[in-house]
């Protein structure tokens, strides 16, 4: 994929007197009115330097939370104070993100300032990419860089319909990201490993038919394998499983060996008759399931397998947990395993990438996160990437081999 990054941005350098509307994701979480997990902020900070280290003002765009109209509770205000705290520099906010009013605030900031704008999400045209807001917001600006590729998967009016109407790059996060994803599932280097968990079949489904003709060892862990176990005939007790999928999950296990990717399994499991933490518990061969037991985790021979074959691997991709990791001690196999895969990356024989929510969190209480070669924390637009679907907000960004 080719697309232009701010390095491609003219002007000999400088954007003096530039106003540059930067499309961040200031999503963040908030506990009693302050910022509890500052991620998106720190990671939009490359590209607000980059840009106005060149004299530009940086105009930020970004949604919050879900409101209906403007409603002051989802307000950005809170948030640009935290980014300006982040950033070590004074953030202008400003009230609103269309209009002659914010246009002139922006007009009179002296050049190499940061403002950010209100959610866009106060106008309904945001998320039905109406045009008109689309051009009412290209008014207040003269260059359009997306840097947030966790709401990359959404075609509004601030993600995609803006790269139309200026002149539209990528901001460094953004071309991180891109980088990483390339590398992962792109162009990868073989053998390619997936690993993919979480709870349900049904969630994942496309994720998991675009896997397997591109992946070389597909490894199914959490609930997801019990559906598994069950369309093989397996008797799984009263763990979760979607049983009605099980002719899916045979037609997925035969595209995977036509197209020679093999699937891993576990053949031993941790089973326990209640779900809580520290509940009394036994590690099982996959057909000594009692019918009053679930299966909770996976066991340490399963583990053992996993990780011997991803060290005949050059690339992972990782997405989902192997078993209930927010529940001790179920969250043995998740822990082994996400070491082992930071231990090869760390060697230099693998190249890692992870992504979404939970297998942020997973690999976090590993202690492995930044042994990874790249997480990312974009949830949608991870998965569907994974699923092999085109973005919005990447594919505005492209354009034609120089």
């Amino acid at each position: 994929m080719h697309f232009r990054s701010i390095d491609d941005i003219a002007d000999g350098g400088s954007l003096i007197g530039k106003t540059v509307l930067v499309r961040a994701d200031l999503n963040v979480p908030m506990q009693g009115g302050v910022v509890s997990d500052a991620a998106r902020l720190m990671a939009a900070v490359p590209t607000l330097t980059a840009l106005v280290s060149r004299g530009a003002r940086a105009a930020v765009l970004s949604h919050f939370g879900r409101p209906d109209g403007r409603d002051t509770a989802n307000s950005l205000a809170p948030v640009a104070k935290a980014l300006a705290a982040v950033l070590g520099r004074p953030v202008t906010f400003i009230d609103d993100c269309v209009g002659d009013a914010a246009q002139a605030q922006l007009a009179a900031l002296p050049p190499g300032s940061i403002a950010v704008l209100e959610n866009t999400r106060f106008h309904a045209g945001e998320k039905t990419n109406d045009p008109a807001l689309a051009a009412a917001m290209a008014r207040l600006g003269d260059i359009y860089v997306n840097d947030a590729f966790s709401a990359a998967h959404r075609a509004h009016a601030s993600t995609e319909g803006l790269a139309h109407l200026l002149p539209a790059y990528a901001g460094r996060s953004m071309e991180t990201e891109l980088a990483a994803l390339t590398r992962a599932l792109g162009h990868p280097e073989h053998p390619v490993a997936a690993v993919i968990g979480g709870a349900k079949v049904s969630s994942k489904l496309a994720v998991l038919l675009h896997l397997v003709e591109r992946v070389d060892h597909l490894m199914i862990g959490g609930g997801m394998a019990n559906t598994f176990l069950a369309a093989r005939g397996i008797n799984v007790g009263k763990s979760l499983c979607e049983h009605d999928l099980g002719d899916t999950v045979r037609d997925i296990l035969a595209r995977a060996q036509a197209a020679g990717c093999t699937v891993h399994l576990p053949y031993d499991v941790v089973v326990a008759r209640e779900f809580r933490s520290h509940a009394p518990h036994r590690t099982a061969n996959i057909h000594d399931i009692a019918d009053d037991e679930m299966i909770l985790d996976l066991g340490e021979s399963a583990v053992e397998a996993l990780g011997d074959a991803l060290k005949t691997c050059r690339t992972l991709v990782w997405n989902g947990p192997m078993g209930a990791f927010e529940t001790p001690p179920f969250d043995q196999a998740t822990v082994a395993l996400a070491r082992i895969a930071g231990a090869l990356t760390a060697s230099g024989s693998l190249l890692s990438v992870a992504g979404g929510g939970d297998t942020v969190a997973a690999l976090a209480h590993a202690g492995v996160a930044d042994q990874f070669s790249y997480v990312s924390t974009a949830g949608g637009a991870f998965l569907e990437w994974m699923e092999g679907r085109a973005l919005p907000g990447v594919a505005a960004l492209m354009c034609e081999e120089d």
